[in-house]
């Protein structure tokens, strides 16, 4: 059984937001990476005992935001991958069984959410065939036409909520919530980041 694990880091308990937790040159950019690395391990532990051979863990963080250095042994970590026309990766040609969602957060405008975005701050909805999807969504999608089935994903409560109806079955664990009142649409980028 081989798994593709996509990362995050928005969505990892304990990240509480964007300026203070998810940039390069932010306060608390070390301790998230630990806390999403530390995430992904438990859920690697997980896959293995339930049978996974081959896992692969992709680090989906823009800046990235996996710690190599505590990354379980038997998994390999891609990151920095090319970038395709349509400005998602490419997944690759292993022929993948299932794929799993780790630090994942809702998509923009998501009320309740927590850092709420897709593909960055400054994007207001994104639709293919006139579905509004997110990250996971765009990524599921892409899954599914390889014959890759989602699984599992962890995040706050509103993406939990997300991923259930987008992916019928799909297990969830939330390790936050969001206070979020409003969708933040009319936030400028900076603001509402």
């Amino acid at each position: 059984m081989k798994i593709f694990i996509m990362t995050d880091l928005e969505g990892v308990a304990g990240v509480l937001d964007s300026e203070n937790w998810c940039g390069t040159q932010s306060l608390y950019y070390h301790k998230a990476k630990e806390l999403l690395t530390k995430e992904v391990n438990a859920a690697i532990e997980g896959f293995l005992q339930g049978g996974a051979t081959e896992i692969l863990v992709a680090d989906g963080h823009g800046y990235g935001a996996i710690n190599p250095d505590m990354l379980h042994p038997k998994v390999e970590l891609v990151r920095n991958w090319p970038v395709s026309k349509q400005g998602t990766f490419n997944m690759d040609d292993r022929k993948f069984d299932y794929i799993a969602f780790i630090g994942q957060h809702p998509m923009a405008g998501t009320i309740g959410g927590h850092l709420c975005h897709t593909g960055n701050m400054g994007v207001v909805q994104q639709t293919v065939n006139d579905i509004v999807v997110g990250e996971y969504g765009n990524l599921v999608l892409i899954a599914n036409e390889l014959g890759i089935r989602a699984i599992f994903a962890t995040g706050c409560e509103e993406f939990c909520r997300e991923t259930k109806a987008f992916v019928l079955g799909s297990e969830t664990v939330a390790v936050k919530r969001s206070t979020q009142t409003t969708p933040g649409k009319h936030l400028p980028p900076a603001a509402f980041r």
